[in-house]
């Protein structure tokens, strides 16, 4: 982590820089520092095929090619990613959007920096014979309990034409596979790419209904985040971080099969098959068309802000603004 970094006042700052900004970054590979900067990194889940570029980027030194040691951690929880990061024991950490926003809202400076996938993932994944979200009006629907499930729920719904209060809702963890294969439930709030892409798997026919297609802006799902005074006073090491990790997923776009492979061999215990459908999946949210991966785009951002505070995630539409910052992913 930065902080064990231990290097007094003034002069640990211009060293820092120094070290950052004399280092090679360009896609031929550069010259590395001989003190490369060590960074902690936090995922927002258990590695999995969406972070398959932060492991590319691991796996063909391209931290290192940016001057800095990048340490990828997973959360011991789902929830941890932030407070670490709030507690300034992680230096960077990738977060949910509406997790940003929530943040942001209790007063964390907390800023986005780049885009780790350029859309929504949330999804509701209906049985085979319910062909469109209209037709949940007076079902049961399964949901994991996060607040960001029943915005997801009610604006598909809303979007297809269907009336979300007549919509019946349960709590039902991370058990939207089982509960759907076992016919307990009409639907549930799920990711498309991963509940979404095991359930084709297993048995092909549900209905996949994406967020974007019923009302949702096209909004980034995953944020890589830091704090407003990491920006401020490194910016250097931000945008080390930020073109390691780009570099990762353009090889993730370019090469699928090879991202795939640096992820299952850096991370223990993964289905071969998962990964490699999940990430033909994902492979176009990672970049927008004809640009690199991780732009932030800030009309998209202002649309999704206003989606926020619509249904009801945040009391009011996050300022734009001073959530992200844009110049690192140019």
């Amino acid at each position: 982590m930065l902080g064990q970094v231990r290097w007094p006042g003034a002069i640990a700052i211009s060293v820092l820089l120094a070290l950052v900004a004399g280092c090679g970054s360009g896609s031929s590979g550069g010259s590395s520092s001989r003190h490369p900067v060590p960074v902690t990194l936090m995922l927002d889940f258990a590695p999995n095929a969406v972070h398959a570029g932060i492991y590319a980027a691991l796996a063909h030194r391209y931290d290192r090619a940016a001057g800095i040691v990048l340490r990828v951690l997973p959360p011991p929880s789902p929830v941890d990613s932030i407070k670490l990061l709030e507690d300034g024991r992680v230096d960077f950490a990738i977060l949910d959007i509406h997790d940003l926003a929530i943040a942001r809202e209790r007063g964390e400076p907390l800023v986005g920096v780049m885009a780790i996938v350029e859309r929504p993932l949330a999804a509701v994944i209906a049985q085979p014979r319910f062909a469109t979200p209209r037709e949940l009006d007076g079902r049961t629907v399964g949901v994991t309990g996060d607040p960001s499930d029943y915005a997801v729920l009610d604006s598909i719904v809303q979007g297809a034409g269907g009336n979300p209060r007549a919509v019946h809702t349960i709590t039902i963890g991370s058990d939207a596979v089982a509960d759907l294969l076992a016919g307990r439930l009409a639907a549930a709030t799920a990711f498309w790419n991963d509940e979404g892409v095991a359930l084709s798997l297993r048995r092909p026919g549900y209905h996949i209904f994406r967020l974007e297609k019923f009302g949702a802006p096209p909004y980034p799902e995953l944020v890589l985040c830091a704090k407003r005074g990491m920006v401020r006073s490194h910016p250097a090491l931000v945008r080390a971080v930020v073109e390691a990790l780009t570099r990762g997923y353009e090889l993730a776009i370019s090469r699928p099969a090879g991202a795939a492979g640096d992820l299952e061999r850096l991370v223990g215990g993964l289905d071969p098959r998962l990964v490699r459908a999940d990430l033909a999946a994902l492979g176009s949210s990672f970049a927008l068309p004809g640009e690199r991966p991780g732009q932030l785009r800030m009309a998209t951002l202002r649309a999704w802000a206003a989606w926020e505070a619509r249904f009801r995630l945040v009391a009011h539409p996050p300022n734009v603004a001073q959530t992200f910052d844009p110049r690192f992913s140019r």
